[in-house]
């Protein structure tokens, strides 16, 4: 029975809810690690059944539980797997008007303050500089770096963007991101400007607004096949990190996040950046307070009169 609720959970977070696939695919695996383990310990369990005695031993077991290299699991990684588990039980409890525990009584593992990666001012100029744009490739490429430092946009969200999606007049677009919700995103003038550089510059019709140029064309009038995947964003990324002699690793979410430390650093509210990255939760955004707390210390260090 377990593993039949689980199923019907994982079509609801799919069609009702809009989970992405991997997040169905992770949530499934967490689900099925437990019910393994409820089989094991538990035989035929019922849902009404696990109470904080019985997630308290699960706890145990995912806090000694080694994965496929020999090594503890994460407490983050023990973390998703209670997340799931209380996203199973609101389910159960909600919309099925089953007699379970209520997810509320299971607390989530305090979790340490993730550390970011982000670019200072002079290192944004540097990378966003760093294309030679003296072909299509070069001006798609710089093209990239300025749209997804203007936006936030996470690198799949760009990479399903199409040419007829952005509204260059108003410089602002809707996109969907995570669990499907709809939020507009905003453009610079400085990153309207250099899409309707690279449009341009285009003579094809396809579709996508960014575009790959080695491989067979695509023959179909959308050119679908054409669209650059997300590795592809991360390697193009990465490049020009590495041409420019960033010293850390630089991917798209490296800009995601310089994005968000530029506009509070320049005194945007914190609930405005949450809408503008998307995040569900403000404490999802507060992972950049400690960021803009490091910037008050330099200016204090800077201009206090007492050195």
């Amino acid at each position: 029975m377990l593993l039949a609720l689980i199923t019907d959970f994982l079509e609801y977070i799919q069609i009702e809810r809009g989970f992405s696939p991997l997040t169905i695919r992770e949530y499934n695996f967490y689900l099925k690690r437990l019910n393994d383990w409820l089989k094991e310990n538990y035989k035929d369990i019922e849902p009404e059944g696990i109470d904080l005695d019985v997630i308290r031993k699960y706890r145990i077991y995912l806090a000694h539980l080694r994965n496929r290299n020999g090594k503890f699991l994460k407490p983050i990684t023990q973390g998703y797997h209670i997340i799931a588990l209380r996203a199973f039980l609101k389910y159960l409890l909600v919309k099925r008007d089953m007699n379970v525990l209520s997810p509320d009584k299971i607390d989530l593992p305090r979790q340490k303050m993730r550390s970011i990666n982000f670019l200072k001012a002079d290192q944004v100029e540097r990378l966003l500089n760093s294309p030679i744009i003296d072909n299509e490739l070069g001006l798609r490429d710089r093209t990239i770096l300025e749209t997804l430092f203007s936006t936030g946009l996470r690198v799949s969200e760009l990479v399903s963007l199409d040419r007829d999606q952005v509204d260059l007049e108003r410089q602002e677009f809707g996109v969907r991101g995570k669990g499907s919700k709809i939020r507009v995103v905003f453009l610079s003038d400085t990153a309207a400007n250099w899409i309707k550089r690279y449009l341009q510059a285009r003579q094809d019709t396809y579709k996508p607004l960014f575009i790959r140029y080695s491989g067979a064309p695509d023959i179909k009038k959308n050119g679908e096949k054409m669209r650059l995947t997300s590795r592809s964003i991360e390697r193009i990324v990465l490049k020009y990190a590495k041409r420019c002699g960033l010293a850390l690793k630089v991917s798209p979410h490296t800009l995601r996040h310089s994005f968000a430390t530029d506009l509070l650093i320049g005194g945007a509210d914190l609930r405005s950046v949450q809408e503008m990255l998307g995040h569900e939760s403000i404490r999802t955004t507060q992972v950049y307070t400690h960021v803009t707390n490091r910037h008050l210390k330099e200016v204090h260090k800077a201009f206090h009169s007492r050195k």
